[in-house]
């Protein structure tokens, strides 16, 4: 880390802690390169980078000021809203798709875009990995592309998860064609058609992709955008209505962004536990997280095979690659039994490649500047939502993963406001996608991965200054 976002840090810190308050002013440049024995170029790099995240304001002849007060991002987050617990039948795939075709079709700004920007994936070491494999004829079978996956890569995974403290079973781990697929055949293992699976709310809509292929209903259930779903409200409305499974992602929650605490996690496994009702646990952002110790997950607090973890290297690594994984507890057996009968094979050449590449080059170090990246990104984008969409609009604080959820003033519609930046040449993500209701009118996700650039920063702008339009014209 360089000198100035040592700094810029440090005094985020101090302001989130409370040390300077709303209207505070910090001290000179000057008396801050004399005391922290840092140039002064130093300083106003620092300065100007926690102007950027929204923390302080410049005001000329006079310094910088702090400008938000403590707990100000839990404050702005969005609101939290009460489902009526009635599961539905679900219908989201249309919109998703015709979203994802702009994209290309378009060539637009990908603000709507559910994929991590790859320009920093190392494509090309691991395009000459699956190149040397291919020449191996030893790594030309398919023995090693049946279920449950190549023993190189079930390795890799299993000493990933011992890196970060906790121990899995290498024989319980089935590598699949993408966290998508992890979560098809685990939902497809715990449930038939016509049972209701609980959800956050809002939710990732792949997996609510998965309740409509397997033709189930979607109950959605109350989620705090800081502390996440809500247990007590899952465990009375399970009192009422058989739940065949839930469906929840703990960690940096597409769209909210939140890390469910640990104390949330092990109440879930809990009510699980008494209900006897598997958790499928969508972990594909675990590794993107901002802070400077990895997340617990609920594989970790599971004792009785209920949790059913899956896992990506899509959001990370090789995104083209489509190689993921389950941990299916109990039901391991019958997720390789479905492997098999849905897709047979999973490919080994970009199996042995992401294994040859976590073996020696680094993983977590590329990691780190991902990570760092991202949450650069985060704040810069968060500040730019907050400076130019109308007044009201309320934003998520992410501490992981890649995007915004922005919460406008109810007069916006967030389809209307899709439509009108897609002939911008800039996509977004309506909340429409999100629920199974229409909870989310008003709603819009945001992709900050991209690295940040003027372009970027303009079609940002741009949005917001077409939701301020339709905030006064009611469209």
């Amino acid at each position: 880390m360089k000198l100035y976002e040592t700094l810029a840090d440090d005094i985020e810190r101090q302001i989130r802690g409370g040390v300077f308050r709303h209207g505070d002013r910090l001290q000179s440049v000057r008396e801050t390169s004399k005391q922290r024995q840092l140039s002064v170029t130093t300083v106003l790099r620092a300065y100007v980078l926690l102007e950027s995240r929204g923390l302080i304001v410049s005001k000329p002849q006079s310094g910088y000021y702090v400008q938000i007060k403590p707990g100000a991002a839990e404050l702005e987050a969005p609101a939290t809203p009460r489902p009526i617990a009635v599961s539905s039948s679900v219908d989201v795939s249309r919109l998703v798709l015709s979203t994802l075709r702009s994209i290309a079709a378009h060539d637009a700004v990908p603000l709507g875009s559910p994929y991590p920007d790859t320009g920093s994936f190392p494509f090309e070491k691991l395009n000459r990995y699956a190149f040397a494999a291919g020449q191996d004829p030893a790594l030309r079978t398919l023995k090693d592309a049946l279920p449950p996956g190549h023993p190189l890569l079930i390795r890799q995974i299993a000493r990933r998860y011992l890196d970060k403290g906790q121990a899995v079973d290498p024989a319980e781990i089935l590598v699949t064609m993408g966290a998508t697929e992890a979560l098809n055949l685990c939902l497809q293992a715990v449930a038939k058609p016509g049972d209701v699976i609980a959800v956050e709310t809002p939710t990732f809509y792949a997996m609510l992709h998965a309740i409509e292929r397997l033709g189930m209903r979607a109950l959605e259930i109350p989620t705090d955008p800081v502390r996440g779903l809500d247990v007590d409200a899952l465990a009375a409305i399970a009192a009422t209505q058989p739940i065949a499974a839930c469906m929840v992602m703990p960690n940096f929650q597409n769209p909210l962004g939140f890390q469910m605490p640990d104390e949330r996690k092990r109440a879930l496994v809990a009510l699980a536990a008494r209900l006897d009702m598997p958790l499928i646990e969508n972990g594909v952002y675990n590794e993107l997280y901002y802070g400077a110790v990895a997340p617990s997950t609920l594989k970790a607090y599971d004792t009785r095979g209920l949790v059913l973890h899956c896992g990506t290297f899509s959001k990370t690594l090789a995104s083209t690659f489509r190689i993921g994984w389950a941990l299916p507890g109990r039901y391991r057996d019958e997720v390789e039994k479905l492997k098999f009968l849905n897709t047979l094979t999973t490919p080994p050449l970009p199996q042995v490649a992401i294994a040859r590449f976590l073996e020696r080059d680094g993983y977590e170090a590329h990691l780190r500047r991902l990570r760092k990246t991202f949450a650069q990104q985060a704040s810069l984008m968060r500040a730019i939502v907050l400076r130019f969409f109308p007044e009201g609009t309320r934003v998520s604080t992410p501490v992981g993963g890649y995007v915004l959820w922005v919460e406008m003033p109810p007069a916006i519609d967030g389809l209307r406001l899709y439509e009108l930046a897609l002939e911008r040449g800039i996509t977004i993500g309506p909340g429409y996608m999100f629920s199974v209701s229409n909870s989310y009118r008003h709603f819009i996700r945001l992709n900050y991965s991209t690295p940040w650039s003027k372009d970027i920063e303009q079609a940002v702008i741009t949005v917001g200054k077409l939701a301020a339009t339709c905030a006064r014209q009611n469209c």
